[in-house]
């Protein structure tokens, strides 16, 4: 089995180029941040704020997350119920930062990452892919750009969607992202020793694509 990790910040283009590459290997492509979205949504149904997420732990015991993937489609469910469709709120996005800093969230999850890459070759997005949850894996891509750039990525979605959102806005959220996610106790967003770094930054969808897959080609080779 294939394991490849693609680990960076938010906004750094990782769940599209993880699909690219998925096609390019022949490997399941794997959205972690998709586990932590599904406990998002019980915390959101459990009445929990985002202010005083820790009141979650103690209700890991009743909640079942599992991914399965159809054709190639990563499914997520919830205690049996596929919950697929309301991961990509903006509400339960807010859940996600918060659930996924928690170590007794991302410690009762790891293994459900690792039980999918005993089935299936991989390739994985995140932040602690090459760190934690696979520090052997076969390749390691940290995939990153400036703020700026990864701030102005996201407004042009928004425009595009009909959001009205002040790029202002979307920088700072960007950045108290970028905060939490290297900043937390548990599995900071850091590169491993030995990934691949590479800077998108004045780089468009294809030319990043092309970068990363030839640089993984010569790093598998």
């Amino acid at each position: 089995m294939l394991i490849i990790a693609v680990d960076g910040p938010a906004g750094a283009g990782k769940s599209t180029i993880v699909k690219k590459i998925a096609q390019a290997f022949d490997c399941v492509c794997v959205d972690t941040g998709a586990i932590y979205r599904t406990v998002g949504v019980f915390a959101s149904r459990a009445g929990i704020p985002t202010d005083g997420i820790e009141a979650v732990v103690p209700l890991l015991d009743q909640m079942e997350v599992r991914v399965a993937f159809e054709n190639g489609v990563q499914k997520n469910y919830l205690n049996g119920e596929e919950v697929s469709a309301y991961l990509r709120t903006e509400e339960i996005s807010r859940y996600a930062s918060v659930v996924s800093a928690l170590p007794a969230v991302r410690a009762k999850f790891l293994s459900v990452q690792r039980d999918i890459a005993k089935e299936n070759s991989v390739v994985m997005d995140g932040r602690d892919i090459g760190t934690v949850v696979f520090p052997n894996a076969d390749a390691k891509i940290f995939l990153t750009a400036t703020p700026e750039e990864r701030a102005r990525r996201r407004y042009v979605q928004y425009v595009e969607e009909g959001k009205d959102v002040p790029y202002e806005e979307v920088l700072r959220t960007v950045k108290e992202r970028d905060a939490r996610d290297e900043q937390r106790a548990a599995a900071p967003l850091k590169p491993a020793e030995d990934a691949i770094l590479v800077d998108t930054t004045g780089l468009n969808e294809e030319e990043s694509v092309e970068l990363v897959i030839r640089l993984l080609k010569e790093r598998l080779s």
